[in-house]
């Protein structure tokens, strides 16, 4: 396909999609491995990750396998019926977290929601109704639908969808000002052990376990959302495995199922009657091919040891960072308090002009220089040392001398690739 082929696919896409993303004037049209192409033939070095999903790389051949097989056999089946991927994915979850029981649905956003009906329904069936707010942090994201949307601490989300009730916002970190608002009205707080939409913020030191006795003390809930942290990305398992905090239950998606659409709700025991048959459900959820895919990436994560690759990727990128002089963008390091962030206008659309003429291709945030990177995992060292390297050039360059230049070009999710020849062909290893 050549460039005007891609060009007029991109005015197809301007015409008739709807408006609510501003993507680059490329179209993606396959992946493989650590790797993207667009319609022209041009390769990239995908960091992105399709925002913290694709844990196990693009076409990967076990899931490749997995969709053919499953889908042969049984695509979709109503949840009024067990099928035998998802209760052993359930198993699978339990097992492995320490959680007692596991609700599936399609997506990150349906995860929270679920929480907070559990949460709300909880409370309600004690005799509670009135016990239904809940707390949650300045500058977190939990979604987009009304009630995770509520719950979100950023006001651009939230503008316009008029009122979005029932859930009070205090500064991440400041257990003084959950404590001041915790009273017998809240079913429960809802945090994420390290926030990834407002920077990357990880809990201030004994904050999670300073949240989860103040909610055990009072009677409320402790509710972790880990659809961004889950699934290996920080190197442990989930987020909140590097405290002793065990939330009364939490949210998963994005990585569980490698691409594949699923989310997932795991409580513990004392929560398994608060939502009785009739009072939720997923038309789609926990659907049989959803479900084996997601049982696939978990045995490769396993098999190929990517929880541990994720800590160690993580510590290589925090040293070449330091090198570069830029330690603070990595989540190694990261301050625990955030500054201002620019709406975005017409400077972050010149600072996204200036990284591509930089080399680089970029999205991220609403003001374009979002400081996360979300691939750590899938890449070895030599591919972690061409993105340093190509990192360390762009920073060099006419263009990237401010400060917010250099944050949006240093944290790229999507990278040009400037490799050679040998290193564009499709990799010999895919994790």
């Amino acid at each position: 396909m050549t460039a005007e082929e891609q060009a007029a696919l991109v005015q197809i896409g301007q015409t008739y999609l709807y408006p609510n993303y501003r993507q680059p004037p490329l179209v993606l049209v396959r992946g493989e491995g650590r790797r993207v192409w667009d319609a022209a033939g041009k390769s990239y070095l995908d960091l992105y990750a399709g925002i913290a999903v694709t844990a196990l790389g693009h076409a990967h051949p076990d899931v490749v396998r997995t969709l053919r097989e499953q889908g042969e056999r049984l695509g979709h089946v109503a949840n009024y019926f067990y099928n035998e991927p998802n209760v052993l994915l359930a198993r699978d979850l339990c097992q492995r977290t320490g959680f007692a029981r596991a609700f599936f649905c399609n997506s990150g956003t349906e995860a929270i929601e679920a929480l907070l009906k559990l949460a709300r329904r909880h409370y309600y069936a004690q005799g509670q109704a009135n016990r239904y707010h809940v707390i949650a942090f300045e500058r977190s994201f939990h979604g987009r639908t009304l009630g995770s949307l509520a719950a979100t601490g950023q006001a651009g989300y939230r503008e316009g969808f008029g009122p979005l009730t029932g859930v009070v916002h205090v500064p991440y970190g400041d257990v003084d000002a959950v404590a001041a608002r915790l009273d017998d009205t809240v079913a429960a707080v809802l945090v994420e052990p390290v926030q990834g939409e407002g920077g990357v913020l990880p809990a201030p030191q004994g904050f999670l376990e300073k949240l989860r006795s103040l909610t055990s003390s009072r009677g409320a809930l402790l509710l972790g959302d880990e659809i961004q942290t889950g699934v290996g990305r920080t190197g442990r398992f989930l987020g909140f495995e590097h405290s002793d905090v065990k939330p009364d239950a939490i949210a998963l998606a994005k990585g569980l199922g490698g691409g594949f659409p699923i989310g997932a709700m795991l409580c513990q025991k004392h929560l398994e009657g608060a939502l009785p048959p009739g009072s939720h459900g997923s038309t789609f959820g926990g659907n049989p091919l959803a479900s084996a895919v997601a049982r696939t990436v978990l045995a490769r994560i396993d098999t190929e040891g990517l929880v541990e690759r994720a800590r160690l990727n993580g510590n290589y990128l925090a040293e070449a960072a330091a090198a570069l002089g830029a330690l603070r963008m990595f989540p190694h390091q990261l301050r625990e308090q955030p500054r201002p962030r620019p709406a975005p206008g017409p400077r972050a659309q010149a600072r996204y002009r200036c990284a591509r003429r930089a080399g680089v291709t970029a999205r991220g945030g609403r003001a374009l220089d979002h400081r996360r990177r979300l691939g750590a995992a899938l890449f070895p060292g030599a591919q972690h040392r061409t993105f340093r390297d190509r990192r360390g050039r762009v920073l060099r360059r006419p263009g990237a001398h401010c400060p917010r230049s250099r944050s949006l070009i240093a944290n790229s999710l999507i990278a040009q690739s400037a490799l050679s020849p040998n290193d564009r062909a499709a990799p010999t290893s895919w994790v």
